[in-house]
C-alpha cells in the first residue's frame, strides 16, 4: 500500500471531489427554482457557499499544520457526504441552504491536497504538483457538468446522491491508500490568532503593497464578473431558449474544454509570443465583449460562438494574470500570495452571485450579462494601466545605462 504514489492517490481524490462539485453547477439554480426560489435567493444560495469556505478554509489549514493533513483530508470528506446527501433529500429552500452552508464549511478538501502536495515535493518539483492539482480541477469541470447534467434528466435528487456516493468512494481512497504527509515534528506547536490568520487581514496587507494591488484589484473584478455569469447562466438558458438541466450541463462541460485546451496547450505558446501582460489585456476584452454580447444573442449558435470567446478570454486571463501576480513577490511570499488570491476569489464569488441574483430578479436576464460586460471593460481598461507601466519600465531600463555612461 506505501509503495503506492501519493501523488497518484491524493489527484485521484481531487479529482473525484471536483467531478461531485461540477455534478452540481447545471443543476443548482433550477432544483432550487423548483423549491419556488427567486434569481436572488439562488445567487445567495450560491454566495453562502463561498462565503463559507471564505471563513473556515483558513482555520482547516491551521488545524492541518497541527494535526497533519491526512485527518483534515478525510473530515472534509465525510462532510461532503453528508451536504450532498442533505442537498439531494431537501424538500425545502432552508434545508438547500443549509446543505450549501454545510459544503462550504467542510470544503478544506483543495487547501489541504495543496498542503500536501507542497509536503511531498522537493521545490524544484512542486510547480508540476499544483499544475496537476490544476489538471485534476479542470477535469472535473468537464466531466462534472456534463454527468450532472444528464443525470439531473432523470431526476433533480439523482445528482448530489450521486456526488454523495462519489465522496464516500472518495472516503474509502483516502483511509486507505492516502499516507500522512506530515510527519510529527514538522507539525506546529501551536496556531496563529484568528487576527493572525484572517483572510480578511491578508488581504488588507496584500494590498498595502502597491506593486501588488493594481494586479489583486484586476484578478477580483475579473472573478466577480465570471462568477456573475456562472450564477445567472442556466435560469438565462431556461428563461430564453427554454433549455432544461442536460443541455446546460453539456454547455459548461464544453465551455470547461476550451479553458482546458487554453490554458493547458496554446497558453504557452501566446505567451512567448506577446507577453502574459498582453495577454491578459487581450483576455479581458474577450471577455468583456463577449458578456455585453451574451444579451443580444438570438440562436443558440450566437449564443455558443459568444460563451466560446468568453472561453477563451478566461483561459488566456487566468494563468497570465497568477503568473503576474507571482512574480510580483519573493520567492519566501509565493504561498501567502497564493493564498490571499483564494481568499479574493472567494469574496468575489460571494459578491458576483449575490449582485447576478439581484440584477436578474430586478431587471431581468439581460442585466447579470451587461453588468458583468461593464465590469471587466473596467478590468481591461486597468490592464492597459498595467501594460503602459511595464512599456515605461521597460523605457526606463533601457535608458538607465546611458544615462550613467558619463561617469564611467
Amino acid at each position: 500500500m506505501r509503495k503506492r504514489s501519493p501523488l497518484a492517490i491524493l489527484l485521484l481524490t481531487v479529482f473525484i471531489d471536483l467531478l461531485g462539485f461540477g455534478l452540481i453547477i447545471p443543476l443548482l439554480p433550477l432544483y432550487a427554482r423548483q423549491l419556488q426560489a427567486s434569481p436572488f435567493e439562488i445567487g445567495l444560495l450560491m454566495a453562502s457557499y463561498s462565503l463559507m469556505q471564505f471563513i473556515f478554509a483558513p482555520i482547516w489549514g491551521q488545524i492541518s499544520d497541527r494535526v497533519g493533513r491526512r485527518p483534515i483530508i478525510l473530515l472534509s470528506l465525510l462532510g461532503s457526504v453528508l451536504a450532498y446527501t442533505l442537498f439531494g433529500l431537501a424538500s425545502s429552500l432552508p434545508l438547500l441552504f443549509l446543505a450549501r452552508l454545510l459544503a462550504g464549511l467542510f470544503g478544506g478538501n483543495i487547501s489541504a491536497a495543496q498542503a500536501y502536495i507542497a509536503d511531498i515535493t522537493p521545490p524544484e518539483e512542486r510547480a508540476r504538483g499544483m499544475g496537476l492539482i490544476g489538471m485534476a480541477f479542470g477535469l472535473g469541470f468537464i466531466f462534472g457538468p456534463a454527468l450532472g447534467g444528464w443525470l439531473g434528466s432523470f431526476s433533480y435528487h439523482l445528482p448530489p446522491l450521486v456526488t454523495a456516493g462519489l465522496a464516500l468512494i472518495n472516503v474509502a481512497f483516502a483511509y486507505f491508500m492516502l499516507p500522512e504527509s506530515l510527519n510529527r515534528e514538522a507539525r506546529s506547536a501551536r496556531t496563529a490568532s484568528w487576527r493572525e490568520s484572517s483572510p480578511l487581514t491578508r488581504i488588507a496587507r496584500a494590498f498595502e503593497q502597491p506593486q501588488l494591488r493594481s494586479f489583486l484589484w484586476l484578478f477580483a473584478l475579473i472573478v466577480f464578473a465570471f462568477s456573475v455569469m456562472e450564477a445567472t447562466l442556466v435560469l438565462f438558458l431556461q428563461d430564453i431558449f427554454g433549455w432544461g438541466v442536460s443541455r446546460s450541463g453539456y454547455l459548461f462541460a464544453y465551455l470547461g474544454v476550451v479553458i482546458a485546451l487554453m490554458q493547458g496547450g496554446l497558453i504557452g505558446r501566446l505567451v512567448k509570443a506577446f507577453g502574459e501582460r498582453r495577454l491578459v489585456s487581450a483576455g479581458a476584452l474577450m471577455m468583456a465583449a463577449s458578456l455585453l454580447l451574451v444579451p443580444f444573442a438570438a440562436t443558440i449558435w450566437e449564443l455558443g460562438l459568444v460563451l466560446t470567446l468568453l472561453a477563451l478570454g478566461d483561459g488566456m486571463v487566468t494563468p497570465s494574470l497568477s503568473s503576474l501576480i507571482s512574480r510580483q513577490v519573493s520567492a519566501e511570499a509565493q504561498g501567502s500570495t497564493l493564498g490571499v488570491s483564494q481568499s479574493l476569489s472567494s469574496v468575489a464569488r460571494v459578491f458576483g452571485p449575490l449582485w447576478g441574483g439581484l440584477a436578474y430578479n430586478i431587471w431581468g436576464p439581460a442585466w447579470p450579462f451587461l453588468s458583468g460586460g461593464v465590469v471587466m471593460a473596467l478590468g481591461f481598461l486597468m490592464s492597459l494601466k498595467l501594460l503602459q507601466k511595464s512599456a515605461q519600465g521597460r523605457l526606463s531600463q533601457s535608458q538607465e545605462p546611458s544615462a550613467g555612461s558619463p561617469g564611467h
